[in-house]
Order: structure tokens, then sequence, then C-alpha cells
């Protein structure tokens, strides 16, 4: 498979020279680990501190079923990655989302060009209806980026996470892939 090949499963546009986006891979985990010990990266999830690289790969190497875990890199260096874990039972039909980008790349499209890739995996591969996710009450710039993508605030969590020495909220947030009938005859492609 070409690197153009890799770049576009689904209906994305090409993206811009020295950008990729892939499956993540065992030898990524060094890098990974520095991406997520980040404390811009750390304080958007509920990860502790001083991960470890043999943690990080650990969890790599024991996926859950049905999770698809993807990297944009740019000139081969990892700014974020992105991770869907399909749930499974009476809830097959939906998947959680957890993302995040290099404390150095944040606002520059990196963020848009993993949910995108996600997203089209999601409704165009894993015929997943329900995308979810949590996301801090104070992280306007990621709640943005979530509306743009369809995803609407469902619930307020309080106290859902203990980050910087206090407890702060979170908001449970979701995107329903519509059907072409729940559409109004409308293909998918053309609802987003």
């Amino acid at each position: 498979m070409s690197e153009n090949e890799e770049n576009e499963p689904g209906r994305r546009a090409r993206l811009p020279e020295g950008i990729l986006v892939r499956a993540v891979r065992l030898s990524d985990a060094e890098e990974i680990t520095d991406l997520i010990n980040l404390p811009g990266y750390r304080a958007g999830t509920l990860r502790p501190p001083y991960q470890r690289v043999e943690e990080v790969r650990k969890y790599m190497e024991n996926p859950s079923p049905g999770a698809l875990n993807l990297v944009v890199t740019l000139d081969g260096k990892i700014v974020g990655n992105c991770g869907l874990n399909r749930l499974s039972g009476r809830r097959q039909h939906a998947a959680s989302l957890g993302m995040g980008v290099h404390d150095d790349f944040t606002g520059r499209g990196f963020g848009r060009i993993l949910l995108g890739a996600m997203v089209d995996a999601a409704d165009d591969w894993l015929d997943v209806k329900r995308l979810e996710l949590t996301v801090y009450t104070d992280n306007d710039a990621a709640i943005g980026l979530y509306e743009r993508f369809g995803f609407q605030q469902e619930g307020l969590l309080r106290a859902f996470g203990f980050r910087s020495g206090e407890y702060v909220d979170a908001y449970t947030m979701a995107r329903l892939r519509l059907s072409v009938n729940e559409a109004g005859g409308l293909p998918s492609a053309l609802t987003r």
C-alpha cells in the first residue's frame, strides 16, 4: 500500500504534504508515551502523570476487541493520536472515542484531521451508529471541534475527574450517524 492509499481509506480529501494518518504501530510506544506525558495533552485526559513506556506498550499490545487506534504524523513525527473502542452486546452499535494533540501542535488542524479519519472509519467501514466521548467543560477548543463533526452535548458529569488538585466537570457528547430514511432521503455524506 502506498503512503497516499494509507492516507485515504475513506472519502477524505488529500492531506497536505508531510502529513499522514495511519494505524498505531508497536514501534510507536516510546513516541506515544512522550506525547501523553505532555502537560497540555494530559490535562485533557484522565491519564495520570509519568506514564511509562512499558505501560503504554502493554496497552498497545492488548487492544480491546474492535478497537481502532490512529496517529497523525507531520514529517514522520507523531503529533496526535485517537482511539475508538467498540462496545459490545446490546451496545455494539456504539463506540467510545478519545483523542489528543501534541502541546506544540494544537490549533493547527491535526485534531480535525484525526477526528475526520475516525468518523469516516466509524461511518464507512465499522458501521458505528453512535460515537460517544467525554470532554472537560473548560476545553472550549475540543468542544468546538466535536460540535463541527455533529457531536451534541447529552449531559453534565459533575466532579468527573481529578486534575491539578481539584475536581473538574465534563460533558458527555455523542454523534449519531443518520440512516438515509432518518436524514430525509439524503446520503449520510451530505448530512455531516
